[in-house]
């Protein structure tokens, strides 16, 4: 990982929920399938494009970070790393939390107060409660949401 630090900013500290189960026998008990169902759909996951306006604190990589893992906790999902990149001292932001369960990127714009996020996650996880870990963290004075369903089935 060492290597990627030229790059950006990478984190290299793992969620607390990532584990792996062991049965009473010894073995690794069956892989879940992640998928869902609700409102009598079968999907992979939900996939939040959020876009935020009159948003603070755009240009600071370590804020950011700690914010976007603070909202993939929230989520319920597992974090395996995170990378980011600041393009100048007083330039944007651009990075992703990679999730077990999928990820959550961020691209900034600080000089319009703007940001553009993704959060898609999969199985149980629910990427709504992330949205208020976003307006305590920058602020925004408007957000525009779309969401979309992934992986539907049938």
């Amino acid at each position: 990982m060492n290597a990627l630090m030229p790059l950006g900013m990478v984190s290299e500290f793992p969620s607390e929920n990532q584990t792996t189960t062991i049965s009473s026998a010894g073995a690794e008990e069956q892989q879940k399938d992640y998928f869902v169902e609700r409102d009598g759909m079968k999907f992979a996951g939900t996939h939040l494009l959020i876009d935020i306006w009159g948003a603070t604190r755009l240009d600071d990589p370590t804020h950011i970070d700690e914010k976007l893992r603070e909202a993939a906790i929230a989520t319920g999902a597992t974090i395996l790393h995170s990378h980011f990149h600041h393009f100048s001292p007083n330039g944007g932001v651009s990075g992703v939390v990679v999730l077990a369960e999928s990820h959550i990127s961020i691209h900034t714009w600080p000089e319009r107060n703007f940001a553009a996020l993704d959060i898609f996650v999969c199985g149980d996880c629910d990427p709504h409660r992330a949205i208020p870990v976003v307006q305590e963290a920058f602020s925004p004075s408007r957000i525009d949401l779309d969401e979309q369903r992934r992986g539907r089935v049938g």
